[in-house]
Protein backbone atom coordinates (compact mmCIF):
# COMPACT_ATOMS: atom_id res chain seq x y z
CA UNK A 1 0.00 0.00 0.00
CA UNK A 2 2.87 2.31 0.86
CA UNK A 3 4.58 1.76 -1.98
CA UNK A 4 1.67 2.23 -4.39
CA UNK A 5 1.41 5.88 -2.67
CA UNK A 6 4.97 6.65 -3.10
CA UNK A 7 4.51 5.76 -6.96
CA UNK A 8 1.54 7.93 -7.58
CA UNK A 9 3.28 10.62 -5.07
CA UNK A 10 6.19 10.66 -7.76
CA UNK A 11 4.17 10.51 -11.22
CA UNK A 12 1.86 13.52 -9.68
CA UNK A 13 4.84 15.66 -9.03
CA UNK A 14 7.04 13.61 -12.92
CA UNK A 15 3.06 15.34 -14.08
CA UNK A 16 3.27 18.74 -12.39
CA UNK A 17 7.14 19.12 -13.51
CA UNK A 18 6.30 18.38 -17.03
CA UNK A 19 3.02 20.76 -16.89
CA UNK A 20 5.47 23.26 -16.25
CA UNK A 21 8.09 23.08 -19.00
CA UNK A 22 8.01 24.89 -21.83
CA UNK A 23 6.57 24.43 -25.23
CA UNK A 24 7.65 25.24 -28.86
CA UNK A 25 5.81 24.54 -32.42
CA UNK A 26 7.31 25.14 -35.30
CA UNK A 27 4.53 26.51 -37.75
CA UNK A 28 5.24 28.08 -41.33
CA UNK A 29 3.56 28.67 -44.61
CA UNK A 30 5.05 28.02 -48.24
CA UNK A 31 2.87 29.45 -51.00
CA UNK A 32 3.30 29.78 -54.68
CA UNK A 33 1.43 30.67 -57.82
CA UNK A 34 1.13 31.61 -61.19
CA UNK A 35 0.63 34.81 -61.21
CA UNK A 36 -0.14 37.65 -64.02
CA UNK A 37 -1.24 41.18 -63.98
CA UNK A 38 -2.24 43.96 -66.67
CA UNK A 39 -1.80 47.69 -66.24
CA UNK A 40 -3.44 50.75 -68.73
CA UNK A 41 -2.18 54.37 -68.21
CA UNK A 42 -4.11 56.99 -70.17
CA UNK A 43 -1.98 59.72 -70.12
CA UNK A 44 1.22 59.44 -67.68
CA UNK A 45 3.16 62.22 -68.42
CA UNK A 46 5.26 63.78 -70.58
CA UNK A 47 9.17 62.21 -70.54
CA UNK A 48 8.32 60.61 -67.32
CA UNK A 49 9.84 56.97 -67.06
CA UNK A 50 9.29 54.01 -65.00
CA UNK A 51 10.77 50.74 -64.19
CA UNK A 52 9.09 47.35 -63.94
CA UNK A 53 11.20 44.54 -62.71
CA UNK A 54 14.74 46.68 -63.78
CA UNK A 55 13.36 47.26 -67.25
CA UNK A 56 13.21 50.93 -67.83
CA UNK A 57 10.16 52.45 -69.70
CA UNK A 58 10.07 56.06 -70.98
CA UNK A 59 6.24 57.82 -71.42
CA UNK A 60 5.93 60.15 -74.56
CA UNK A 61 6.30 63.30 -74.09
CA UNK A 62 3.16 65.84 -74.45
CA UNK A 63 1.62 66.16 -78.43
CA UNK A 64 -0.15 68.65 -79.89
CA UNK A 65 -3.31 68.77 -77.77
CA UNK A 66 -2.30 67.66 -74.26
CA UNK A 67 -2.40 63.87 -74.72
CA UNK A 68 0.16 61.82 -73.82
CA UNK A 69 -1.18 58.54 -75.34
CA UNK A 70 -1.57 55.27 -73.51
CA UNK A 71 0.84 53.16 -72.05
CA UNK A 72 0.04 49.25 -71.06
CA UNK A 73 1.53 46.68 -69.31
CA UNK A 74 1.43 42.97 -69.30
CA UNK A 75 3.29 40.35 -66.86
CA UNK A 76 3.45 36.81 -65.74
CA UNK A 77 5.74 35.04 -63.25
CA UNK A 78 5.41 31.84 -61.43
CA UNK A 79 6.20 33.49 -57.57
CA UNK A 80 5.63 32.94 -54.19
CA UNK A 81 2.74 34.79 -51.52
CA UNK A 82 -0.26 35.60 -53.21
CA UNK A 83 -2.57 34.65 -51.23
CA UNK A 84 -0.57 34.05 -47.55
CA UNK A 85 3.29 35.89 -47.36
CA UNK A 86 5.83 32.35 -47.30
CA UNK A 87 6.87 32.59 -43.72
CA UNK A 88 8.71 30.37 -41.00
CA UNK A 89 7.90 30.88 -37.37
CA UNK A 90 8.85 29.55 -33.83
CA UNK A 91 6.53 30.18 -30.35
CA UNK A 92 6.47 29.12 -27.40
CA UNK A 93 4.38 29.28 -23.95
CA UNK A 94 5.92 28.57 -20.42
CA UNK A 95 3.06 28.19 -17.46
CA UNK A 96 4.20 29.83 -14.34
CA UNK A 97 1.85 28.55 -12.16
CA UNK A 98 -0.97 30.52 -10.52
CA UNK A 99 -2.83 31.06 -14.14
CA UNK A 100 0.70 32.75 -15.25
CA UNK A 101 2.40 32.11 -18.30
CA UNK A 102 5.13 33.28 -20.70
CA UNK A 103 5.37 33.13 -24.44
CA UNK A 104 7.15 34.21 -27.34
CA UNK A 105 7.05 34.37 -30.63
CA UNK A 106 9.85 34.85 -33.85
CA UNK A 107 8.46 34.33 -37.51
CA UNK A 108 10.54 35.16 -40.30
CA UNK A 109 9.44 35.99 -44.33
CA UNK A 110 10.60 33.17 -47.22
CA UNK A 111 10.78 33.50 -50.58
CA UNK A 112 11.16 29.85 -51.77
CA UNK A 113 12.35 31.55 -55.32
CA UNK A 114 15.32 33.39 -53.84
CA UNK A 115 18.63 32.29 -53.75
CA UNK A 116 18.38 33.04 -50.04
CA UNK A 117 15.24 31.49 -48.97
CA UNK A 118 15.73 33.03 -45.53
CA UNK A 119 16.95 36.37 -45.28
CA UNK A 120 18.08 37.05 -41.69
CA UNK A 121 17.75 40.68 -42.86
CA UNK A 122 15.52 43.07 -40.10
CA UNK A 123 13.42 43.87 -43.02
CA UNK A 124 12.98 39.96 -43.15
CA UNK A 125 11.47 40.20 -39.64
CA UNK A 126 7.51 39.91 -39.50
CA UNK A 127 7.10 39.17 -35.28
CA UNK A 128 9.87 38.86 -32.66
CA UNK A 129 8.50 39.64 -29.48
CA UNK A 130 8.11 38.14 -25.62
CA UNK A 131 5.65 38.37 -23.29
CA UNK A 132 3.43 37.41 -20.16
CA UNK A 133 0.09 36.40 -19.94
CA UNK A 134 -2.57 36.12 -16.51
CA UNK A 135 -5.59 33.98 -17.28
CA UNK A 136 -8.81 36.49 -16.63
CA UNK A 137 -6.80 39.79 -17.18
CA UNK A 138 -5.07 40.23 -20.04
CA UNK A 139 -1.19 39.96 -21.67
CA UNK A 140 1.59 42.03 -21.90
CA UNK A 141 4.58 41.96 -24.90
CA UNK A 142 7.97 43.56 -26.10
CA UNK A 143 9.23 43.23 -29.92
CA UNK A 144 8.44 43.72 -33.27
CA UNK A 145 4.79 42.96 -33.26
CA UNK A 146 1.57 44.01 -35.55
CA UNK A 147 -0.57 46.55 -35.14
CA UNK A 148 -3.77 47.04 -33.11
CA UNK A 149 -5.64 47.96 -36.99
CA UNK A 150 -4.06 45.21 -38.47
CA UNK A 151 -5.20 42.49 -35.80
CA UNK A 152 -8.75 44.05 -36.11
CA UNK A 153 -8.47 43.66 -39.87
CA UNK A 154 -7.27 40.36 -39.57
CA UNK A 155 -10.47 39.36 -38.30
CA UNK A 156 -12.87 41.42 -40.01
CA UNK A 157 -11.51 41.59 -43.85
CA UNK A 158 -13.34 39.12 -46.39
CA UNK A 159 -10.54 38.56 -48.61
CA UNK A 160 -8.23 37.21 -44.85
CA UNK A 161 -5.47 40.17 -46.10
CA UNK A 162 -4.08 38.34 -49.15
CA UNK A 163 -1.42 40.12 -51.13
CA UNK A 164 -3.26 40.33 -54.59
CA UNK A 165 -4.73 43.64 -56.36
CA UNK A 166 -8.48 45.06 -55.91
CA UNK A 167 -9.31 44.87 -51.63
CA UNK A 168 -9.43 48.74 -50.99
CA UNK A 169 -8.70 48.45 -47.39
CA UNK A 170 -5.25 46.32 -47.80
CA UNK A 171 -4.28 47.87 -50.95
CA UNK A 172 -1.64 45.76 -52.99
CA UNK A 173 -0.25 47.75 -55.48
CA UNK A 174 3.01 48.20 -56.96
CA UNK A 175 5.48 48.25 -54.52
CA UNK A 176 6.24 51.92 -55.26
CA UNK A 177 6.22 54.41 -52.31
CA UNK A 178 3.93 57.52 -52.10
CA UNK A 179 7.11 59.83 -51.82
CA UNK A 180 9.17 60.09 -55.14
CA UNK A 181 12.88 58.66 -54.61
CA UNK A 182 12.15 56.24 -51.95
CA UNK A 183 11.59 52.40 -51.05
CA UNK A 184 11.22 52.12 -55.13
CA UNK A 185 11.37 48.00 -55.61
CA UNK A 186 8.64 46.99 -57.77
CA UNK A 187 6.81 43.94 -56.60
CA UNK A 188 7.74 40.86 -59.06
CA UNK A 189 4.07 40.32 -60.06
CA UNK A 190 2.80 43.76 -60.04
CA UNK A 191 3.85 45.97 -62.61
CA UNK A 192 4.41 49.95 -61.54
CA UNK A 193 5.12 53.04 -62.70
CA UNK A 194 5.77 56.44 -61.96
CA UNK A 195 2.29 57.70 -62.06
CA UNK A 196 0.54 54.89 -59.94
CA UNK A 197 2.35 56.04 -56.64
CA UNK A 198 -0.64 58.54 -56.33
CA UNK A 199 -2.74 56.14 -57.23
CA UNK A 200 -4.42 55.05 -53.37
CA UNK A 201 -3.66 51.57 -54.71
CA UNK A 202 -0.20 51.27 -53.79
CA UNK A 203 0.87 48.77 -51.45
CA UNK A 204 0.23 48.33 -47.92
CA UNK A 205 -0.40 52.02 -47.33
CA UNK A 206 -3.84 52.60 -45.88
CA UNK A 207 -2.45 51.36 -42.82
CA UNK A 208 0.75 50.54 -40.74
CA UNK A 209 1.09 46.36 -40.06
CA UNK A 210 3.82 46.19 -37.79
CA UNK A 211 6.19 47.94 -35.68
CA UNK A 212 9.11 47.81 -34.04
CA UNK A 213 10.21 48.80 -30.15
CA UNK A 214 6.86 47.84 -29.56
CA UNK A 215 5.00 47.70 -26.01
CA UNK A 216 1.48 45.82 -26.70
CA UNK A 217 -1.38 44.93 -24.11
CA UNK A 218 -4.14 43.09 -24.27
CA UNK A 219 -6.86 42.36 -21.97
CA UNK A 220 -9.28 39.31 -21.76
CA UNK A 221 -12.86 39.19 -23.27
CA UNK A 222 -15.59 40.59 -20.47
CA UNK A 223 -19.60 40.66 -21.07
CA UNK A 224 -18.09 40.73 -25.08
CA UNK A 225 -15.77 43.32 -24.96
CA UNK A 226 -12.56 42.99 -25.29
CA UNK A 227 -9.50 45.70 -25.34
CA UNK A 228 -5.47 46.25 -27.21
CA UNK A 229 -3.57 49.20 -26.98
CA UNK A 230 0.44 49.79 -27.69
CA UNK A 231 2.88 52.19 -27.71
CA UNK A 232 6.38 52.47 -30.07
CA UNK A 233 9.18 54.31 -28.55
CA UNK A 234 12.37 54.77 -30.72
CA UNK A 235 14.09 57.88 -29.72
CA UNK A 236 17.68 59.58 -29.86
CA UNK A 237 17.22 63.35 -28.44
CA UNK A 238 20.92 65.32 -29.30
CA UNK A 239 21.12 68.91 -28.27
CA UNK A 240 21.03 70.83 -31.03
CA UNK A 241 24.88 72.85 -31.39
CA UNK A 242 24.77 74.20 -34.75
CA UNK A 243 22.77 77.62 -34.82
CA UNK A 244 20.20 77.55 -37.51
CA UNK A 245 19.70 80.41 -39.44
CA UNK A 246 16.20 82.63 -39.05
CA UNK A 247 13.04 80.28 -38.98
CA UNK A 248 15.13 78.13 -41.31
CA UNK A 249 15.18 75.00 -39.16
CA UNK A 250 17.59 72.68 -37.99
CA UNK A 251 20.97 72.11 -39.27
CA UNK A 252 21.12 68.85 -40.97
CA UNK A 253 23.61 67.95 -38.63
CA UNK A 254 21.97 68.74 -35.21
CA UNK A 255 18.46 68.37 -34.09
CA UNK A 256 15.98 65.94 -32.53
CA UNK A 257 15.25 62.36 -33.82
CA UNK A 258 11.72 61.02 -32.30
CA UNK A 259 10.07 58.23 -33.46
CA UNK A 260 7.12 57.32 -31.27
CA UNK A 261 3.34 55.96 -31.65
CA UNK A 262 0.52 54.88 -29.64
CA UNK A 263 -2.57 52.42 -30.77
CA UNK A 264 -5.90 51.83 -29.04
CA UNK A 265 -8.54 49.13 -30.58
CA UNK A 266 -11.77 47.75 -29.08
CA UNK A 267 -13.76 44.67 -30.41
CA UNK A 268 -17.04 43.73 -29.45
CA UNK A 269 -18.56 39.88 -30.12
CA UNK A 270 -22.29 39.24 -29.52
CA UNK A 271 -23.74 35.72 -30.88
CA UNK A 272 -22.66 35.76 -34.79
CA UNK A 273 -21.82 39.64 -34.44
CA UNK A 274 -18.48 41.33 -34.30
CA UNK A 275 -17.90 44.93 -34.21
CA UNK A 276 -14.33 46.79 -33.96
CA UNK A 277 -13.29 50.12 -33.69
CA UNK A 278 -9.41 51.46 -34.06
CA UNK A 279 -7.01 54.14 -34.07
CA UNK A 280 -3.39 55.09 -34.13
CA UNK A 281 -0.88 57.49 -34.57
CA UNK A 282 2.63 57.85 -35.39
CA UNK A 283 4.73 60.49 -34.97
CA UNK A 284 8.72 61.07 -36.47
CA UNK A 285 10.78 63.94 -35.66
CA UNK A 286 14.31 64.54 -37.46
CA UNK A 287 16.69 67.35 -37.85
CA UNK A 288 15.67 69.20 -40.84
CA UNK A 289 16.50 72.36 -43.24
CA UNK A 290 13.29 74.59 -44.25
CA UNK A 291 13.61 77.76 -46.72
CA UNK A 292 10.66 79.64 -44.69
CA UNK A 293 10.19 81.37 -47.44
CA UNK A 294 8.43 78.52 -50.29
CA UNK A 295 8.57 75.88 -47.43
CA UNK A 296 10.61 73.77 -50.14
CA UNK A 297 12.93 71.79 -47.39
CA UNK A 298 17.09 71.09 -48.04
CA UNK A 299 17.15 68.37 -46.21
CA UNK A 300 14.55 66.40 -43.47
CA UNK A 301 11.95 66.16 -45.87
CA UNK A 302 8.85 64.33 -44.73
CA UNK A 303 8.68 61.05 -46.25
CA UNK A 304 5.67 58.99 -44.72
CA UNK A 305 6.58 55.27 -42.98
CA UNK A 306 5.59 52.23 -42.18
CA UNK A 307 5.20 51.56 -45.95
CA UNK A 308 4.49 48.02 -47.80
CA UNK A 309 4.45 46.38 -44.26
CA UNK A 310 7.65 47.19 -43.07
CA UNK A 311 8.34 48.58 -39.83
CA UNK A 312 10.78 51.34 -41.20
CA UNK A 313 10.14 55.11 -39.86
CA UNK A 314 9.08 57.86 -41.36
CA UNK A 315 10.99 61.13 -41.39
CA UNK A 316 9.18 64.47 -40.23
CA UNK A 317 5.46 62.85 -40.08
CA UNK A 318 2.56 62.28 -38.40
CA UNK A 319 0.46 59.47 -39.26
CA UNK A 320 -3.36 58.88 -37.84
CA UNK A 321 -4.82 55.72 -38.82
CA UNK A 322 -8.62 54.38 -38.51
CA UNK A 323 -10.12 51.13 -39.16
CA UNK A 324 -13.81 50.40 -38.05
CA UNK A 325 -15.36 47.23 -39.25
CA UNK A 326 -18.14 44.77 -38.92
CA UNK A 327 -19.15 41.62 -39.23
CA UNK A 328 -22.12 39.27 -39.14
CA UNK A 329 -22.40 35.24 -39.89
CA UNK A 330 -25.75 34.46 -41.23
CA UNK A 331 -24.68 30.79 -41.66
CA UNK A 332 -25.01 30.06 -45.16
CA UNK A 333 -22.20 33.23 -45.30
CA UNK A 334 -20.25 35.54 -43.30
CA UNK A 335 -20.91 39.33 -44.57
CA UNK A 336 -18.33 42.17 -44.15
CA UNK A 337 -18.25 46.07 -43.90
CA UNK A 338 -15.27 48.15 -43.63
CA UNK A 339 -13.99 51.79 -43.57
CA UNK A 340 -10.52 52.77 -43.12
CA UNK A 341 -8.56 56.78 -43.01
CA UNK A 342 -5.04 57.58 -43.04
CA UNK A 343 -3.95 61.03 -43.01
CA UNK A 344 -0.09 62.25 -43.15
CA UNK A 345 0.88 65.67 -42.24
CA UNK A 346 4.08 67.16 -42.58
CA UNK A 347 5.39 68.06 -38.28
CA UNK A 348 6.75 71.59 -39.56
CA UNK A 349 3.47 72.28 -42.52
CA UNK A 350 -0.03 71.17 -41.56
CA UNK A 351 -1.02 72.59 -45.03
CA UNK A 352 1.29 69.40 -46.34
CA UNK A 353 -0.41 66.33 -46.04
CA UNK A 354 -1.08 62.92 -47.99
CA UNK A 355 -4.93 61.70 -47.01
CA UNK A 356 -6.28 58.30 -47.80
CA UNK A 357 -9.80 56.64 -47.09
CA UNK A 358 -11.32 53.73 -48.52
CA UNK A 359 -14.69 51.67 -47.94
CA UNK A 360 -15.62 48.33 -48.74
CA UNK A 361 -18.18 45.82 -48.34
CA UNK A 362 -17.52 42.08 -48.95
CA UNK A 363 -18.92 38.30 -48.40
CA UNK A 364 -16.68 35.07 -47.23
CA UNK A 365 -19.02 31.60 -47.61
CA UNK A 366 -17.99 27.58 -47.71
CA UNK A 367 -20.11 26.68 -51.04
CA UNK A 368 -19.68 22.45 -50.12
CA UNK A 369 -17.38 21.43 -47.58
CA UNK A 370 -14.45 21.75 -49.30
CA UNK A 371 -15.07 24.68 -51.32
CA UNK A 372 -14.66 28.21 -49.85
CA UNK A 373 -15.41 31.58 -51.81
CA UNK A 374 -15.06 35.07 -51.07
CA UNK A 375 -15.97 38.48 -52.77
CA UNK A 376 -15.19 41.97 -52.24
CA UNK A 377 -15.75 45.67 -53.46
CA UNK A 378 -14.82 49.29 -52.17
CA UNK A 379 -13.78 52.89 -53.24
CA UNK A 380 -12.18 55.21 -51.76
CA UNK A 381 -9.97 58.87 -52.63
CA UNK A 382 -6.29 59.77 -52.30
CA UNK A 383 -6.06 63.73 -51.52
CA UNK A 384 -3.15 65.77 -51.00
CA UNK A 385 -2.71 69.11 -49.76
CA UNK A 386 0.22 71.54 -50.25
CA UNK A 387 0.79 74.51 -48.99
CA UNK A 388 3.11 76.29 -51.61
CA UNK A 389 4.60 75.35 -54.70
CA UNK A 390 7.00 72.41 -55.05
CA UNK A 391 6.84 72.36 -50.65
CA UNK A 392 4.97 69.06 -50.34
CA UNK A 393 7.83 66.45 -50.33
CA UNK A 394 4.58 63.67 -50.09
CA UNK A 395 4.25 64.02 -53.89
CA UNK A 396 7.31 65.55 -55.28
CA UNK A 397 7.13 67.69 -58.16
CA UNK A 398 4.07 69.04 -57.53
CA UNK A 399 3.21 72.37 -58.95
CA UNK A 400 -0.10 73.55 -57.48
CA UNK A 401 -1.45 75.43 -55.03
CA UNK A 402 -4.29 74.10 -53.06
CA UNK A 403 -5.40 70.36 -52.82
CA UNK A 404 -5.85 68.00 -55.59
CA UNK A 405 -7.03 64.06 -55.37
CA UNK A 406 -7.94 61.33 -57.16
CA UNK A 407 -10.64 58.80 -56.50
CA UNK A 408 -10.03 54.89 -57.03
CA UNK A 409 -12.36 51.60 -56.33
CA UNK A 410 -11.37 47.41 -56.71
CA UNK A 411 -13.06 44.45 -56.48
CA UNK A 412 -11.91 41.07 -56.11
CA UNK A 413 -12.86 37.26 -56.48
CA UNK A 414 -11.58 33.96 -54.96
CA UNK A 415 -11.77 30.54 -53.89
CA UNK A 416 -10.13 27.54 -52.14
CA UNK A 417 -10.29 24.40 -52.41
CA UNK A 418 -9.26 22.27 -49.56
CA UNK A 419 -7.67 18.96 -50.24
CA UNK A 420 -7.19 18.76 -46.34
CA UNK A 421 -6.81 21.23 -43.13
CA UNK A 422 -3.32 22.28 -44.31
CA UNK A 423 -3.29 22.24 -47.80
CA UNK A 424 -5.41 23.66 -50.36
CA UNK A 425 -5.86 25.25 -54.50
CA UNK A 426 -6.66 28.43 -54.60
CA UNK A 427 -7.76 31.33 -57.36
CA UNK A 428 -7.98 35.04 -56.95
CA UNK A 429 -8.60 37.68 -59.28
CA UNK A 430 -8.33 41.66 -58.31
CA UNK A 431 -9.23 45.11 -60.28
CA UNK A 432 -8.74 48.43 -59.63
CA UNK A 433 -9.27 51.89 -61.02
CA UNK A 434 -7.96 55.25 -60.45
CA UNK A 435 -9.54 58.28 -62.11
CA UNK A 436 -8.58 61.87 -62.22
CA UNK A 437 -5.13 62.22 -60.81
CA UNK A 438 -3.38 65.50 -61.57
CA UNK A 439 -0.16 65.34 -58.75
CA UNK A 440 3.12 65.51 -60.93
CA UNK A 441 4.32 68.66 -62.71
CA UNK A 442 3.22 69.26 -66.25
CA UNK A 443 0.90 66.25 -66.36
CA UNK A 444 -2.78 66.05 -67.58
CA UNK A 445 -5.31 64.11 -65.45
CA UNK A 446 -4.01 60.83 -65.34
CA UNK A 447 -6.12 57.63 -65.49
CA UNK A 448 -4.70 54.00 -64.06
CA UNK A 449 -6.45 50.47 -65.02
CA UNK A 450 -5.07 47.42 -63.17
CA UNK A 451 -5.82 43.62 -62.79
CA UNK A 452 -4.00 40.74 -61.66
CA UNK A 453 -4.83 36.82 -61.25
CA UNK A 454 -3.44 33.67 -59.68
CA UNK A 455 -3.76 30.31 -59.49
CA UNK A 456 -1.71 28.41 -56.67
CA UNK A 457 -1.37 25.90 -53.78
CA UNK A 458 -0.72 26.87 -50.18
CA UNK A 459 0.57 24.38 -47.19
CA UNK A 460 0.69 25.49 -43.68
CA UNK A 461 2.12 23.45 -41.51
Amino acid sequence: MKKSLFALAALGAIASTAQAQSSVTVYGVIDEAYVGANTRIANPGAGTTGSVNGVTTSYPATTTGGVNGVTNTTQSTINSGAESTSRLGFKGNEDLGGGLSAFFTYELGLNPNAAQVINMDQTQTRQAFVGLKKAGVGQFALGTQYTTIFNAASQSDPGMLNNMMGNVIYDKGTGVAPTVGTAATVSAYQPGSPAYQYSGMQNNTSFTVRAANMLSVATDTFSGFQGNGFIVLNNVNTNQTSVAASSSGYAASSGTTNHTAWGLGANYTWQKLFVTANYQNFTDKNPYALNPTNGVYSAGAPVQGYYAGQNGVGTNDKDNQQYYAATYDFGILKAYVQYVNRKTLDVNNSSNYLARTAQQIGVRSFVTPVVEAWASAGTGKLTVGTGSAGSNSFVGGTSSIGTNSANFGGFQLGTNYYLSKRTNLYAIYGQERTSNQSYTSGANPVSYNANNYALGVRHTF
